[in-house]
């Protein structure tokens, strides 16, 4: 499958955020996107799920041909999309096993799903996770740790096993030990039927988890794109470069990789 996006332009509050955004990500592949703080990077995953606060205003994005810029965002998420976010909010009077059962029985299109097997499948990647079982029956997120929402977010995407996922700043705020199991969880996914884009700041999560490509975004435009080296890069000179070569919005090309 194939997520191509052309030419995206967003406002929040009529404030320009993306100004116009070309990337194509295919599955089999892993993208890494970087860059500085109030440059677009959480814009653009919303954008990409159809938070309603976001309002774009130019260029389309496609899922293997379909335009799900016409489409809820529910419907987004049953042709593969899944996004991870970087502050997952509790939804009290929620289980997680039952969240999760009606989640994947919509998500697979089977209505009634088999609870023993469901069951079995969570458990197994539960303890892939290192999770506690006696998660299943809190509510989702309420009470739950950074650290463990976080790995609540990779649990629910091991089970819907999206065609596509985006990680937004999924590693923030995670010890060395959290890391690991974050970039363990999509590791485990990666096969030629699962593409993501994990949206970071830091180098560190791409040592666990190794990008085929890497974008740098800077004032709403993706500046320039490379290899797993480019993350090294801004790891040793920050994004000092960044800001000196790509001042201008008018000046930022445009690359598509």
């Amino acid at each position: 499958m194939i997520l191509e996006i052309k030419g995206l332009k967003a406002n929040i509050d009529t404030k320009p955020i993306l100004n116009g955004i070309d990337l194509t990500l295919e599955t089999g592949r892993i993208h890494a996107l970087m860059g500085p703080n109030g440059s677009g990077k959480s814009t653009l995953s919303n954008v990409i799920m159809g938070h309603p606060a976001y309002e774009v205003t130019g260029g389309e994005v496609f899922l293997d041909g379909k335009n799900i810029l016409e489409m809820a965002t529910d419907e987004r998420a049953r042709l593969g999309l899944f996004m991870a976010f970087q502050y997952p909010v509790e939804i009290p009077g929620v289980t997680v096993g039952r969240f999760l059962k009606r989640a994947t029985e919509i998500r697979s299109g089977s209505e009634g799903m088999n609870a023993r097997s469901f069951i079995k499948e969570l458990r197994s990647n539960m303890d892939f996770l290192e999770m506690d079982q006696q998660f299943i029956n809190r509510y989702l997120n309420e009470g739950f740790s950074g650290g463990e929402k976080k790995r609540m977010e990779v649990l629910q995407m091991l089970m819907l096993k999206p065609s596509f996922a985006v990680l937004d700043e999924t590693d923030s705020g995670l010890d060395i030990d959290a890391l690991q199991i974050v970039a363990k969880g999509v590791n485990h996914l990666r096969s030629d039927a699962f593409g993501a884009l994990i949206i970071t700041h830091y180098q560190r999560i791409l040592g666990h988890v190794k990008p085929d490509v890497v974008h740098i975004m800077y004032n709403g435009r993706i500046v320039t794109s490379g290899g797993e080296e480019l993350a090294h890069t801004l790891e040793a000179q920050g994004y000092d470069w960044v800001r000196r070569q790509y001042g201008s919005p008018a000046d930022a090309p445009k690359q598509t990789v």
